[in-house]
């Protein structure tokens, strides 16, 4: 480890907390539905959108209704992505010529694109055109990540109204978050990623000539535009197969740093909001140090690893750090930060392949998930799920003191607590499941690169991965068969639904019901306990979950390195 390599993760944090309240104060704006400075320009165009879709954004909706519109709306999405990508042979901006995807791959890569998972079994650059990327793919990252914001606002409107039967307009609360923060943040984005070196164009190639003298085909196409709101909202589909590892992606230290940045922003952000939103912006503090903690523990510790590399090669004389998998003009400080960043949110976008990183050192992306990616999270998503262990923890200290525990003014009983837990409990069932049926199965063998641990790791990961909508691999999966694109498909939307609707019950169960001021007795939800608490809690239930698995893959492979045996 280096000076330099920590003053880089000091210089991100030190960014990041700086545009927190910033960004909150915007999108509260947004949660409340209040005029913006772009209202000027863009307000016609949001009025016209209403009347063409005939909704009334005043009119607003219970959790039930909230959740049919909800589903319903990504239904159409999901539709509309397999049918692009089906038919894309006989679609229009496709100048390489490429044919419709088979059913399995398109009915998986829908699938991912709708929940904000964007997991790709394929080559972007090989595979699809550019109206595919552009229609099927860039789309769905602009909805996506407007439908885990908007689920959020419901959320934070449970917490804060009294006595209310409704949590907002669904419809209302995507429409606003598209046009007055995705939209304007991304073109802006955009702009500055094109005149850093990343491409923007309908042409399908170029053929240039190397430094040797031999001629290459270089794939280009819009991918400036793909990669802005890949990036501002947790999606991370790459336009090329390697990701933001690709130079087209991701041209430099500056970009790479940006980024970073603009995967935690949002969900950063989104603290801020909900601490105003319940009227105490202490409660938001706390959650984003409950958060900060547990990101700055795996950043430390997968930095630790990688800087320290594999000791078999130091005791053949190979000095240095594990470089493998990593670009050169990252390095290793750079590799492991993104990795954590992007696992802790549900980006999955990467610089470096996680399948190359020392064993415990790949272990903490994979950990970052199962703990549900409620380490800033997803837009939305991170919040909402975070959201979900508090209530578990002020159940805890309302048992510790002996009063009916409540959180932000509202108490917290036992229909609340049994829906947090049904959500919560999504992650471990489909995610051990899924790794369970793969590998008896000789379909599920059929997949890892390697044997022994590092294969089980490959799909473990892959499933967490899907389950926790995260869309990263580690690269060792070959996920292109009908048994993984059918299998992490349903678990994909499993995964993304199967905790949004109980956490919707929750927001309107809480809406319904009185304010209660704390008192001598309440548990306090601002201070260091409160943030200790928060963080055993999730550590207790997702660590102790996962943790065998993770025996028998990472911490086994671990083990086979120290030896120097191969795993």
């Amino acid at each position: 480890m280096t000076i330099q390599g920590w003053g880089l993760i000091l210089a991100f944090v030190a960014a990041l907390l700086a545009l927190a309240k910033p960004t909150g104060l915007w999108l509260f704006a947004l949660y409340e539905g209040r005029r913006t400075p772009l209202h000027a320009v863009l307000g016609p165009v949001e009025r016209g959108f209403y009347a063409l879709a005939g909704v009334d954004p005043a009119q607003e909706q219970g959790w039930r209704r909230y959740a049919v519109h909800m589903l319903a709306f990504n239904v159409a999405m999901l539709a509309l992505t397999y049918a692009v990508l089906r038919l894309q042979g006989m679609l229009p901006l496709n100048p390489l010529g490429r044919d419709g995807i088979g059913a399995d791959g398109a009915f998986n890569t829908a699938i991912s694109f709708t929940t904000n998972t964007n997991w790709q079994w394929y080559s972007g650059e090989a595979a699809l055109s550019n109206l595919s990327q552009m229609l099927a793919l860039t789309v769905q990252n602009f909805t996506s990540a407007a439908t885990g914001i908007a689920l959020a606002f419901a959320l934070f409107r449970g917490f804060a109204r009294r006595e209310a039967a409704a949590i907002g307009n669904f419809w209302a609360d995507m429409t606003r978050v598209t046009l007055y923060l995705l939209l304007p943040v991304c073109v802006v984005y955009a702009l500055f990623l094109v005149a850093s070196g990343v491409p923007q164009t309908l042409a399908g190639s170029i053929d240039v000539t190397t430094l040797e003298g031999v001629r290459q085909t270089l794939a280009l196409g819009p991918v400036a535009s793909q990669e802005a709101i890949k990036m501002l909202g947790t999606n991370g589909g790459g336009f090329f197969n390697a990701n933001s590892a690709h130079p087209f992606e991701n041209p430099g230290a500056l970009t790479n740093f940006v980024q970073m940045l603009s995967i935690f922003v949002i969900g950063t952000g989104l603290t801020w909001t909900f601490g105003k939103a319940v009227g105490d912006t202490r409660q938001g503090w706390a959650i984003l140090s409950a958060m900060m903690l547990l990101f700055l523990a795996g950043v430390g510790i997968t930095y630790a690893q990688e800087a320290a590399g594999n000791p078999v090669l130091h005791g053949l004389g190979v000095a240095g750090g594990n470089m493998e998998g990593k670009e050169v003009r990252f390095g290793i400080a750079a590799s492991a930060l993104f990795s954590v960043v992007t696992t802790a949110a549900s980006c999955g976008a990467v610089n470096a392949m996680h399948d190359s990183f020392t064993p415990l050192g790949g272990m903490i992306p994979l950990l970052n998930i199962q703990l549900g990616e409620v380490v800033i999270g997803g837009v939305g998503a991170g919040i909402y799920g975070f959201l979900l262990f508090a209530i578990l923890a002020v159940f805890v200290a309302g048992l510790m003191v002996g009063r009916t525990p409540e959180y932000v003014g509202k108490k917290i009983e036992a229909r609340e607590v049994k829906l947090a837990v049904l959500a919560i409990a999504i992650l471990p069932l489909f995610i051990l499941g899924g790794t369970a049926l793969s590998v008896v199965g000789e379909a599920g063998l059929a997949g890892p690169l390697n044997k022994g641990p590092h294969g089980f790791s490959e799909i473990l990961y892959g499933f967490t991965s899907a389950v926790g909508n995260n869309g990263s691999a580690f690269a060792g999966l070959t996920a292109g068969t009908p048994w993984y694109n059918g299998l992490l498909g349903v678990a994909m939307w499993f995964g993304r639904f199967f905790v949004i609707v109980p956490m919707l019950a929750i927001a309107g169960s809480l809406a319904a019901k009185r304010h209660t001021p704390s008192g001598a007795g309440s548990f306090p939800t601002t201070g260091g306990l409160w943030i200790g608490l928060l963080v055993g809690i999730i550590l207790v239930l997702g660590g102790l979950t996962f943790l065998p698995s993770l025996a028998l893959g990472p911490i086994a492979d671990h083990l086979a390195m120290i030896r120097g045996q191969l795993s």
